[in-house]
């Protein structure tokens, strides 16, 4: 089942002068796949992400997410397909460093007509999940920065999306943290969830079983690669 496809869209931006960040792209993402997307700085694949996440909308075609066509949506119709089938990570953590990690991944559940003693227990599940079962009580403030984007990693989970986006998870890990992450995001992918990163880290790269690359906002290859 195809989960994700952008149907020959275009992302333009009216600065002075126009801003192009990418060009008449199609691709299509079948349900359980591991994808990375890479290529160099400037090359269109934040933006490719955000558009097919449907953070932003294409300038011209279409993306259609769990066969629902989104041009025919309004915000709060995309809003809401974004919180039940997508699930986000960022580069930058962005937690509530005032709260523990439970209340920050139960956060995830809020518009979702879940109880509070519901969202605390499936936030609790989903870090157990990610292997933090043990800092419960811990605040962002408290835990390393791959403990972080853990957290962040639950957060992006406690939905049960249908595709996790990640845009440069490891960016800001050191080696260690980043192969921890590296790994998470592989075994999510193993039980069933589509990945797809954005990443100029040949490790994560070589962790998916399909590799698109971007130059000048085209692909200009995509292929499937061993594991």
């Amino acid at each position: 089942m195809i989960v994700l496809e952008i149907q020959r869209a275009t992302k333009r931006y009216s600065t002075s002068p126009p801003v192009t960040a990418f060009h008449d792209v199609s691709l299509a993402i079948a349900d359980g796949e591991f994808v990375a997307v890479v290529g160099p700085s400037g090359s269109g694949k934040t933006t490719l992400l955000h558009v097919a996440g449907t953070l932003e909308r294409p300038t011209d075609g279409n993306v259609r997410v769990i066969g629902q066509d989104t041009a025919a949506m309004n915000d709060h119709e995309l809003s809401a397909l974004r919180g039940h089938h997508l699930g986000f990570v960022f580069q930058q953590f962005y937690l509530l460093e005032h709260v523990d990690v439970v209340e920050n991944v139960a956060q995830g559940l809020l518009y979702c007509g879940v109880g509070a003693a519901a969202r605390r227990a499936t936030a609790i599940r989903t870090l157990e999940r990610v292997g933090l079962g043990h800092r419960l009580a811990h605040r962002p403030t408290e835990l390393s920065g791959g403990e972080r984007q853990r957290v962040a990693v639950a957060r992006a989970l406690v939905r049960n999306p249908r595709v996790l986006f990640a845009d440069e998870p490891t960016g800001n890990l050191d080696t260690a943290s980043g192969e921890a992450i590296v790994d998470l995001l592989a075994a999510l992918n193993r039980d069933s969830t589509t990945v797809v990163v954005v990443t100029h880290d040949e490790r994560v790269a070589a962790f998916a079983r399909r590799r698109v690359e971007m130059r000048d906002g085209r692909i200009e290859d995509d292929r499937e690669q061993p594991c």
